[in-house]
């Protein structure tokens, strides 16, 4: 880990959305000097340098998506590329990675290449948190990094007083547990793993398919329907709320969806809300509670999660 940079502001490159909304949070947007393709949050990101590239296209339907993946790595070429010249001439002091998923950002073995011949060595901080006390941590580790520590451990106490209300409200009505499946991709199916099991339970949900810190994995329809969910949120990785509900609304449209279609069915915006290890994990508990629990909180908003009708 980098020591607290002191006097000066170091410069930041983040190379993944989530870090980019970690740097945002702390209030250092004015130290970031470049950022990837995808990052879109908050909005004055767009006018930063983009120093990735990616060979799919993210406006495509998760099954595409998927054979565009599959195919690049059966042939070894790249699902994304970095721009290492322009990344020189941004001569950052701090570069935030990460070592999650290779399919999610570019792997730290690309950034690491990609320094070698600078002069003067960035200080690369890789975040790999797979829960919410390991996002934490990295948040306070990105907060270290550029010089935010403060910020940070105001950040992670305002954070946790939110999921603390929702947990009191939850406890103080003796809220009925829901039973939750979450899909993280449509085409082939996977259920979602990582922090996003946490998420439902500290709404106040009971995951019926996965495990908090583990991978997500694919799984069969026939697998979901005998867990016996409550409810089914659909947040693909990397989709808006619009694209999750077509996608959701085309799945539940067919023959073998069709025992679902009674049952509460949420498109969420995976994009903002479970796929980025970041401070908006929280916007995901406060989205799903209102769900789980209509009764107790305000509707969620529409941008971020929508009813499926059956």
């Amino acid at each position: 880990m980098a020591s607290e940079v002191t006097g000066a502001q170091p410069r930041v490159v983040s190379l993944l959305p989530a870090s980019t909304e970690i740097v945002a949070a702390l209030g250092a947007m004015s130290q970031l000097v470049g950022v990837t393709h995808e990052c879109d949050h908050p909005a004055e990101s767009a006018a930063l340098p983009r120093v990735t590239a990616s060979a799919v296209d993210r406006d495509a339907s998760s099954a595409t998506i998927d054979a565009t993946v599959r195919a690049l790595f059966t042939s070894a070429a790249a699902v994304f590329t970095l721009d290492a010249e322009l990344l020189r001439a941004l001569a950052p002091d701090v570069i935030l990675t990460q070592a999650l998923c290779d399919v999610c950002a570019l792997p730290p073995s690309d950034v690491d290449r990609a320094v070698e011949s600078f002069e003067r060595k960035p200080a690369i901080v890789s975040l790999d948190g797979t829960t919410l006390a390991g996002v934490w941590s990295d948040i306070r580790r990105v907060g270290v990094a550029i010089g935010r520590t403060r910020e940070a451990d105001v950040l992670i106490d305002a954070l946790d007083t939110r999921m603390r209300h929702v947990h009191e409200t939850l406890k103080a009505a003796r809220a009925p547990r829901p039973r939750v499946a979450v899909i993280e991709w449509m085409d082939p199916l996977y259920v979602a793993g990582h922090w996003t099991p946490e998420l439902v339970r500290r709404a106040g949900g009971i995951d019926v398919l996965a495990e908090a810190g583990m991978h997500s994995v694919p799984c069969e329809v026939s697998r979901i329907e005998q867990a016996a969910p409550d409810v089914i949120l659909f947040a693909p990785c990397g989709f808006d709320v619009e694209s999750s509900e077509d996608e959701a609304s085309e799945l539940l449209a067919s023959p073998e969806w069709q025992w679902a279609r009674e049952l509460r069915c949420w498109a969420l915006d995976g994009n903002a809300l479970t796929s980025r290890p970041g401070p908006r994990l929280v916007d995901a508990i406060e989205t799903m509670t209102a769900i789980f629990a209509p009764t107790l909180f305000a509707a969620p908003p529409a941008h971020y999660a929508r009813e499926l009708s059956a």
